[in-house]
């Protein structure tokens, strides 16, 4: 199996803080050539982009809940460094609320915003990466989906029906591409140590969280950021379609 990624051209979206810092970061320690993407968080993305080892890395903005900046996001990657060999759609937004308090309104604008983000706005870098990827005989893409995917999120309905949508999404194409050398390979982390999530690690529910998992705490962005480094590796062709589990025992699926 091939873990180095010399040569190759890796799209993270969502990549100026947590899980998508350490994903570029990880690639760019296995020689890869990084494209750290991000929306509204320049400083966070130029931050990325310093930490990363060697040379030849790029940062590209935009939001890829609009069609055209996700096409865009993709045309510019591939302008600048020529190829566009491996996608990890992570760029996520997660609100929560209380159901019996929210507006139909409300309603409507979450959903709206999440769907883009999470779901549609994958798909659309990902139509637009294939397109590259064919002319180039292949590609990889890893799809950052989460546990509660199968686990359910009742305080946060709409991200976990875009994390299932990332999940049919990445298996229903997963059959479509492989006549053109291109694999699919969902990945879905339970709770992870982010900027985002330490308040509630920290808060009183905290340590029932971490006990969820028989080791008695949540992921390490690191970890998740090195299962993606493994699947999005040549030699794993047969797993595409694959949702692979990276939960601690947290949550098992039969």
């Amino acid at each position: 199996m091939n873990i180095g990624y010399s040569g190759k051209t890796v799209l993270v979206t969502g990549s100026s803080s947590g899980i998508g810092r350490a994903v570029a970061q990880a690639f760019a320690a296995s020689d890869g050539t990084v494209a750290v993407h991000y929306r509204s968080n320049e400083s966070g993305g130029k931050e990325t982009l310093n930490s990363l080892d060697g040379d030849g890395h790029l940062l590209v903005q935009g939001d890829i809940g609009k069609p055209e900046e996700a096409r865009r996001i993709v045309q510019e990657t591939v302008e600048q460094t020529g190829s566009m060999d491996i996608v990890v759609n992570n760029a996520a937004l997660i609100e929560q609320f209380d159901f019996d308090d929210l507006t139909y309104e409300e309603w409507t604008s979450i959903w709206e915003r999440t769907l883009a983000a999470n779901l549609v706005g994958h798909t659309n870098v990902t139509f637009c990466a294939i397109q590259q990827m064919k002319k180039q005989g292949g590609g990889r893409f890893v799809n950052i989906s989460s546990r509660g995917a199968f686990r359910g999120e009742p305080t946060a309905p709409a991200y976990g029906a875009s994390k299932a949508g990332i999940n049919a999404f990445g298996q229903s194409m997963a059959q479509a591409l492989i006549k053109h050398n291109i694999f699919i390979f969902p990945l879905a982390p339970g709770y992870v140590e982010t900027e985002r999530v330490a308040p509630i690690l920290d808060g009183p529910v905290g340590e029932g969280i971490k006990n969820q998992s028989p080791f008695g705490r949540v992921a390490k962005p690191e970890e998740v950021a090195q299962a993606a480094v493994l699947l999005a590796a040549e030699g794993n062709d047969f797993m595409t379609g694959c949702v692979v589990d990276i939960n601690g025992a947290s949550y098992l699926r039969t």
